[in-house]
Protein backbone atom coordinates (compact mmCIF):
# COMPACT_ATOMS: atom_id res chain seq x y z
CA UNK A 1 0.00 0.00 0.00
CA UNK A 2 0.91 3.44 -0.83
CA UNK A 3 -0.03 6.92 0.79
CA UNK A 4 -1.00 9.71 -1.30
CA UNK A 5 -2.30 12.98 -1.36
CA UNK A 6 -5.31 14.90 -2.87
CA UNK A 7 -5.73 18.52 -1.94
CA UNK A 8 -3.41 17.41 0.65
CA UNK A 9 -5.25 14.89 2.31
CA UNK A 10 -3.92 11.39 2.61
CA UNK A 11 -5.27 8.48 -0.36
CA UNK A 12 -4.32 4.99 0.05
CA UNK A 13 -3.84 2.81 -2.39
CA UNK A 14 -4.27 -1.18 -3.01
CA UNK A 15 -0.38 -1.67 -3.39
CA UNK A 16 2.48 -0.46 -5.60
CA UNK A 17 3.27 -0.21 -8.63
CA UNK A 18 5.61 -2.61 -10.47
CA UNK A 19 9.18 -2.96 -9.92
CA UNK A 20 11.50 -1.59 -11.92
CA UNK A 21 13.45 -3.94 -13.44
CA UNK A 22 10.97 -6.45 -13.36
CA UNK A 23 8.09 -8.02 -15.97
CA UNK A 24 4.96 -5.97 -16.27
CA UNK A 25 1.87 -7.97 -15.28
CA UNK A 26 -0.32 -8.34 -18.47
CA UNK A 27 -3.41 -6.22 -18.11
CA UNK A 28 -7.08 -6.07 -19.61
CA UNK A 29 -8.14 -2.78 -21.00
CA UNK A 30 -11.03 -1.76 -23.12
CA UNK A 31 -10.19 0.55 -25.84
CA UNK A 32 -12.91 2.33 -27.49
CA UNK A 33 -14.14 -0.07 -29.80
CA UNK A 34 -15.32 -2.32 -26.40
CA UNK A 35 -13.04 -4.47 -27.44
CA UNK A 36 -10.10 -6.21 -24.60
CA UNK A 37 -6.73 -5.85 -25.25
CA UNK A 38 -3.57 -6.89 -23.09
CA UNK A 39 0.12 -6.54 -23.19
CA UNK A 40 0.57 -8.40 -26.24
CA UNK A 41 -1.33 -6.03 -28.75
CA UNK A 42 1.70 -4.12 -27.76
CA UNK A 43 4.61 -6.51 -28.43
CA UNK A 44 7.62 -5.16 -29.10
CA UNK A 45 6.81 -1.62 -28.75
CA UNK A 46 7.88 0.40 -25.53
CA UNK A 47 4.69 1.48 -23.59
CA UNK A 48 4.21 4.51 -21.80
CA UNK A 49 1.48 4.58 -19.16
CA UNK A 50 -0.27 7.69 -18.06
CA UNK A 51 -2.25 5.96 -15.71
CA UNK A 52 -4.97 8.95 -14.02
CA UNK A 53 -8.28 8.72 -12.52
CA UNK A 54 -10.05 10.19 -14.94
CA UNK A 55 -9.74 12.20 -18.73
CA UNK A 56 -12.61 14.31 -17.68
CA UNK A 57 -10.41 16.55 -14.77
CA UNK A 58 -7.96 19.53 -15.79
CA UNK A 59 -4.82 17.33 -14.97
CA UNK A 60 -5.82 14.44 -16.85
CA UNK A 61 -6.56 15.68 -19.72
CA UNK A 62 -3.13 18.10 -19.55
CA UNK A 63 -1.03 15.10 -19.01
CA UNK A 64 -2.74 13.40 -22.01
CA UNK A 65 -2.20 16.19 -24.13
CA UNK A 66 1.02 16.74 -22.93
CA UNK A 67 2.02 13.14 -23.82
CA UNK A 68 0.52 13.37 -27.19
CA UNK A 69 2.24 16.16 -28.04
CA UNK A 70 6.07 14.71 -26.60
CA UNK A 71 5.82 11.51 -27.43
CA UNK A 72 3.92 11.54 -30.77
CA UNK A 73 8.04 11.52 -32.09
CA UNK A 74 9.06 8.29 -30.24
CA UNK A 75 10.27 5.49 -32.61
CA UNK A 76 8.32 2.01 -31.72
CA UNK A 77 6.76 3.32 -28.84
CA UNK A 78 2.97 3.79 -27.57
CA UNK A 79 1.60 5.82 -25.11
CA UNK A 80 -1.49 4.48 -23.21
CA UNK A 81 -3.86 7.02 -21.38
CA UNK A 82 -5.53 4.98 -19.18
CA UNK A 83 -8.74 5.75 -16.70
CA UNK A 84 -11.93 4.44 -15.01
CA UNK A 85 -13.43 6.21 -17.89
CA UNK A 86 -15.81 4.39 -20.19
CA UNK A 87 -14.55 4.01 -23.76
CA UNK A 88 -17.27 6.52 -25.44
CA UNK A 89 -15.99 9.09 -23.19
CA UNK A 90 -12.39 8.61 -23.70
CA UNK A 91 -13.60 8.55 -27.82
CA UNK A 92 -15.38 11.79 -27.19
CA UNK A 93 -12.45 13.12 -25.17
CA UNK A 94 -9.90 12.63 -27.96
CA UNK A 95 -12.01 13.47 -30.72
CA UNK A 96 -12.54 16.78 -28.88
CA UNK A 97 -9.12 17.21 -27.74
CA UNK A 98 -7.67 16.05 -31.58
CA UNK A 99 -5.47 13.24 -29.53
CA UNK A 100 -4.04 10.94 -32.20
CA UNK A 101 -1.07 10.00 -30.85
CA UNK A 102 -2.58 8.53 -27.35
CA UNK A 103 -4.25 5.36 -27.14
CA UNK A 104 -7.13 5.19 -24.25
CA UNK A 105 -8.16 2.35 -22.42
CA UNK A 106 -10.27 1.88 -19.78
CA UNK A 107 -10.33 0.06 -16.64
CA UNK A 108 -13.82 -0.18 -16.26
CA UNK A 109 -14.29 -4.17 -16.80
CA UNK A 110 -10.63 -5.14 -15.28
CA UNK A 111 -8.51 -5.83 -12.38
CA UNK A 112 -5.74 -3.49 -13.60
CA UNK A 113 -5.77 -1.01 -11.22
CA UNK A 114 -5.34 -3.98 -8.02
CA UNK A 115 -2.69 -5.72 -10.43
CA UNK A 116 -0.31 -2.19 -10.78
CA UNK A 117 -1.13 -1.23 -7.81
CA UNK A 118 -3.25 2.46 -8.06
CA UNK A 119 -6.77 1.68 -7.10
CA UNK A 120 -7.68 4.20 -4.51
CA UNK A 121 -9.06 2.82 -1.45
CA UNK A 122 -10.37 6.38 0.51
CA UNK A 123 -11.60 9.41 0.12
CA UNK A 124 -14.09 10.56 -2.59
CA UNK A 125 -12.23 9.44 -5.28
CA UNK A 126 -12.37 5.41 -3.75
CA UNK A 127 -12.30 3.03 -6.91
CA UNK A 128 -10.28 4.97 -9.15
CA UNK A 129 -7.04 4.77 -10.46
CA UNK A 130 -3.92 6.88 -8.77
CA UNK A 131 -2.08 9.54 -11.26
CA UNK A 132 0.51 7.57 -12.82
CA UNK A 133 3.69 6.74 -14.83
CA UNK A 134 4.49 2.95 -15.79
CA UNK A 135 7.30 2.96 -18.67
CA UNK A 136 7.74 -0.31 -19.87
CA UNK A 137 10.38 -1.66 -22.66
CA UNK A 138 9.94 -3.52 -25.87
CA UNK A 139 10.51 -6.93 -24.09
CA UNK A 140 8.07 -5.95 -21.42
CA UNK A 141 10.60 -5.04 -18.62
CA UNK A 142 9.34 -2.20 -16.55
CA UNK A 143 11.87 0.53 -16.71
CA UNK A 144 10.61 3.23 -14.84
CA UNK A 145 7.47 4.21 -12.57
CA UNK A 146 6.08 7.07 -11.11
CA UNK A 147 3.56 6.99 -8.38
CA UNK A 148 2.66 11.07 -8.39
CA UNK A 149 2.28 12.13 -4.37
CA UNK A 150 -0.51 14.89 -5.04
CA UNK A 151 -3.03 13.48 -7.35
CA UNK A 152 -3.59 17.09 -8.73
CA UNK A 153 0.01 17.60 -9.36
CA UNK A 154 1.11 16.54 -12.89
CA UNK A 155 3.84 13.71 -13.48
CA UNK A 156 7.36 13.94 -14.15
CA UNK A 157 7.25 14.13 -18.27
CA UNK A 158 11.05 15.17 -18.39
CA UNK A 159 12.21 11.83 -16.51
CA UNK A 160 9.76 9.30 -18.10
CA UNK A 161 10.29 10.03 -21.54
CA UNK A 162 14.37 10.36 -20.70
CA UNK A 163 14.65 6.93 -20.27
CA UNK A 164 12.93 6.19 -23.45
CA UNK A 165 15.90 7.85 -25.29
CA UNK A 166 18.48 7.05 -23.24
CA UNK A 167 21.29 4.80 -25.13
CA UNK A 168 23.34 2.82 -22.65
Amino acid sequence: MATITFQGKPINTIGDLPAVGGKAPDFKLTNRKMQDVGLAEFAGKRKVMNIVPSLDTPTCATSTRKFNEKAAHLDNTVVLAISADLPFAQARFCEIEGIKHVTALSTFRSGFAHDYGVQLLDSILAGLTARAIVVIDENDQVVYTQLVSEIADEPDYVTALAVLTHKD
